[in-house]
């Protein structure tokens, strides 16, 4: 059975705290509280959005992380990426049974349709900038 990958929804999560808090800095620990998820968990998702050039961070007693940029030029496809989540959509990977018709070309077949939906989610995410993202978290009061 598959499991539900997180990485995207919790780097959103991650931004969208920084970017209501834009441009004060924010603790990982405050970030972790908001996320409701355990502080080792959440600053692994920091790290990746650190290398990404997302997210700026200090470190030590008072180290806390800030957006890399405003909310306005980054977009979801930019914290999709850098989550380094895996793609959406994907061709299942069991072997193939070589005595039917379907399975000798249903991954073929089939990873096209899905590589042509990946796509279209990733346009998707690059036409949501985080700034629209966080508006909408501050009119939802």
């Amino acid at each position: 059975m598959s499991q539900t990958n997180i990485q995207f929804s919790v780097a959103s999560h991650i931004m969208a705290s920084l970017g209501v808090m834009h441009p004060q800095p924010v603790r990982s620990a405050e970030l972790a509280e908001s996320v409701n998820a355990d502080p080792s968990f959440v600053r692994r998702v920091i790290s990746k959005l650190a290398k990404a050039g997302l997210v700026s961070t200090t470190r030590g007693k008072s180290g806390a992380c800030a957006l890399a940029r405003a909310p306005a030029e980054i977009t979801l496809l930019d914290v999709y990426k850098a989550s380094l989540a895996p793609e959406s959509f994907a061709v299942h990977a069991y072997p193939v049974a070589h005595s039917c018709q379907v399975s000798r070309h249903i991954k073929g077949c089939l990873g096209e349709v899905l590589k042509q939906a990946q796509d279209a989610f990733e346009q998707g995410l690059a036409q949501q900038s985080l700034e629209r993202i966080v508006a909408s978290i501050k009119t939802a009061g």
